[in-house]
């Protein structure tokens, strides 16, 4: 490492270490739900595709932009957002605003485009999984800036499609991983470069999720087929997924554990626990992907799942084994560590395993720390320096000033889709329930066939605008 002449005291190190990030996930800055804060000339045209559910901390943290279009398919949880939930009467003052100056409501995505799409500077999207590409791309295909929620796509072929898209049209992307932004990642990520633990061999990252329930078969209709609620539009909820019945298995928020429609523990937070290795690790994508899981089914994701991904040496970097756990699995007690020295109380984290230590990472790299304690007091001694600028703002406000500035977003979907195609490829290997070789530059399983289908997924027509 490189010797600064202001070298950190342990007490400095310690609170940036701790302390690592002050952006990125912290509560959205109050601008008001007028616009006050903004000149009108930095004040963006946003449309918002999903309302009441994700949509509301969006729409909360880009109050002071001009908001034209407003779209869900699901009334009842829009109402619920304005009138139940919490923070209600900031959220209700905010679209009551929007609603004054004139924005306009919308069912289908497809016909607020038509409407509007010469008038926006932006749109987010906040809906389930499966509708993330066809919105995006449908964006995107119009010129629009586009800022979605994560996992970025529901297949790995629509992640490198929409980055493909995305980089053609010029647009300004961001994935909605708003930990990517927090300091934290990029302290790690020099703290990595700089050999801080030596040369890491090995990663975990563990989840609580899923906090729904998965592990289930199709809902069967036989005897009834449940009325669909007044307020929710289902063949719009359901897009461009198979054709079913509804059913209160789906929804609220349910809807993650299906197939048909989520991506399960991984799709939930993988984008945001994984990010920190994937970044500082410069990681790319695994050669091999193997799965340990509670029971299978072609209908929803399992229970609980580890996944192990095998990724090769990057220049002179060594192979990395990388080991994600979800449905309450942990990783193991270290040589001279214990778990609880590590774990953390949020319920997930990132651990790097080096020849010269360890580093901990929490859920969105809020904070970094170096272990054990006499590890952490040498780096201490001799900090790496700050090589990475550091995001101004909040995640939301890094995608405006990229638009306001003509420049590039931190987690836009060329960064986005790598990260999430790693997620994605550890649902194949569960649901092929194989040992899968992977051939990155082909987008291509070359040892089981048939988990090339479980990469990409067909669509009917009418849901893609061009």
């Amino acid at each position: 490492m490189t010797k600064k002449s202001n070298d950190l005291s342990r007490r400095s190190f310690i609170r940036r270490t701790a302390g690592a990030s002050i952006a990125g996930v912290a509560a959205p800055r109050a601008l008001g739900a007028d616009g006050a804060g903004l000149k009108p000339s930095e004040r963006l045209r946003l449309a918002f595709v999903g309302v009441g559910g994700k949509g509301v901390s969006s729409i909360t943290a880009l109050a002071a932009h001009d908001i034209v279009g407003l779209c869900d398919v699901d009334s009842r949880t829009v109402l619920a957002a304005r009138t139940e939930r919490r923070g209600a009467a900031e959220f209700d003052a905010i679209l009551s605003n929007a609603e004054a100056r004139g924005a306009r409501w919308f069912t289908d995505y497809r016909e607020m485009f038509d409407a509007l799409a010469d008038r926006l500077d932006g749109v987010v999207i906040s809906t389930p999984d499966h509708m993330h590409y066809p919105i995006a791309r449908s964006a995107i295909n119009l010129g629009i800036n586009v800022y979605c929620e994560k996992p970025l796509t529901h297949t790995v072929e629509e992640s490198r499609r929409l980055a493909e898209a995305a980089r053609k049209k010029g647009v300004i992307t961001q994935m909605g991983n708003q930990g990517h932004s927090n300091d934290g990642v990029r302290l790690a990520r020099e703290f990595l470069t700089a050999g801080a633990i030596g040369e890491v061999l090995e990663v975990y990252s563990w989840t609580n999720r899923p906090i729904w329930p998965q592990g289930l078969e199709r809902p069967s209709h036989d005897e009834f087929i449940p009325v669909t609620p007044e307020g929710l539009n289902w063949p719009l909820w359901q897009g461009v997924a198979p054709e079913r019945a509804f059913d209160p298995a789906y929804l609220p928020f349910r809807w993650r554990a299906w197939w048909d429609y989520g991506c399960g523990a991984v799709g939930d937070m993988a984008c945001h626990v994984m990010d920190a290795a994937f970044f500082g690790l410069d990681l790319g994508l695994p050669e091999t992907v193997s799965a340990l899981a509670t029971p299978v089914n072609d209908q929803s994701a399992p229970t609980a799942s580890a996944i192990t991904y095998e990724f090769p040496a990057r220049g002179d970097r060594a192979p990395v084994v990388y080991h994600w756990l979800d449905g309450g699995l942990l990783p193991p007690a270290l040589d001279g560590i214990t778990q609880p020295e590590f774990l953390g109380p949020e319920g997930s984290g990132t651990l790097f395993i080096g020849t010269d230590g360890f580093m901990v990472t929490d859920t969105y790299t809020r904070t970094v720390r170096i272990l054990p304690e006499s590890r952490a007091l040498e780096v201490a001694a001799n900090p790496p320096e700050q090589t990475i600028p550091r995001i101004r703002g909040t995640h939301h406000e890094d995608w405006v000033q990229a638009i306001r500035d003509g420049g590039t977003a931190c987690s836009n979907f060329d960064y986005a889709a790598g990260l999430t195609e790693v997620g994605l490829l550890g649902n194949v290997a569960i649901r092929a329930r194989a040992r899968l070789e992977y051939d990155a530059r082909r987008m291509r399983v070359t040892n089981l066939e048939s988990a090339n289908d479980l990469l990409r997924k067909d669509y009917p027509d009418g849901w893609i605008l061009t």
